[in-house]
């Protein structure tokens, strides 16, 4: 397989503390064209500029995730629009959004660092990646408020979300659990996707597809998610990389 573009992993989170830079080193001969890095804080931002900078193929974002709502430094946004500003390899804003999974997190200032770093996107006319967990309703409200360009990554709702989130302008990002056995849902949402809305990811080291579900997942193993949504879409596995490949390039807006 080849073309291979995953368009949202973790590399600098610590499951890959003891061989980071070996695994980035042989991901391209697995296949692996291109990779965008998703920041869940700030630490995590300024960090993931410095890996996008060290490989050709890899390109970041800058962003705090919901779950940092409630520990995020006051000063975050001036250095989340720094780091935008000056690499270049800096593609988009995010990972941001809500998530109302777990008690004792604070909506209200989920709320308000997603749309703070939505209007960051906006002036720097940049599109924004998306985290929704069991926040469906506010999550499509802010939205169509802000309307970004942006992408619904690691999609876990129902085929009618995914067809509002097309009608948005937005595209829908899908990782291993295509694979999972219990995967009707997500199944149902892709197919209410069109081919030009449509991105794979890995959400790595998470989401590892079957036959690795529970292990570490890295970018080769979208092959795996590929095929299922290959056999869904009525495509060969190849076409479908081959396509979301070109829609990840046209969404972060890598030319080659």
């Amino acid at each position: 397989m080849q073309n291979i573009f995953d368009t949202h992993a973790h590399y600098a989170d610590r499951a890959f503390d003891e061989d980071r830079f070996a695994v980035l080193d042989e991901l391209p001969s697995k296949g692996v064209r291109f990779v965008t890095l998703a920041s869940s804080s700030v630490e995590d931002t300024v960090e993931n500029s410095e890996i996008s900078l060290k490989y050709d193929y890899i390109y970041t974002a800058a962003g705090v995730h919901p779950e940092n709502a409630h520990e995020n430094p006051s000063d975050y946004l001036e250095t989340v629009e720094r780091t935008a500003r000056e690499n270049l390899k800096v593609r988009a804003i995010g990972e941001i959004g809500l998530d109302y999974h777990y008690d004792g997190y604070s909506r209200e200032k989920q709320i308000k660092l997603f749309s703070e770093q939505l209007e960051l996107a906006k002036a720097l006319d940049m599109p924004v990646i998306v985290h929704s967990r069991d926040a469906c309703e506010d999550t499509l409200d802010i939205l169509k408020k802000y309307r970004p360009k942006g992408v619904v990554h690691c999609f876990s709702g129902s085929a009618e979300t995914a067809a509002e989130i097309v009608r948005l302008g937005m595209y829908v990002g899908f990782t291993g659990v295509l694979t999972f056995k219990n995967a009707k849902k997500a199944i149902r949402a892709l197919e209410a996707v069109p081919m030009d809305r449509l991105l794979l990811e890995t959400d790595c080291p998470y989401m590892a597809p079957v036959p690795f579900r529970g292990k570490r997942c890295d970018s080769s193993m979208i092959a795996y998610t590929a095929e299922k949504a290959a056999e869904i879409k009525g495509m060969t596995t190849q076409e479908m990389l081959d396509a979301t490949c070109r829609n990840g390039m046209e969404f972060y807006r890598i030319h080659y």
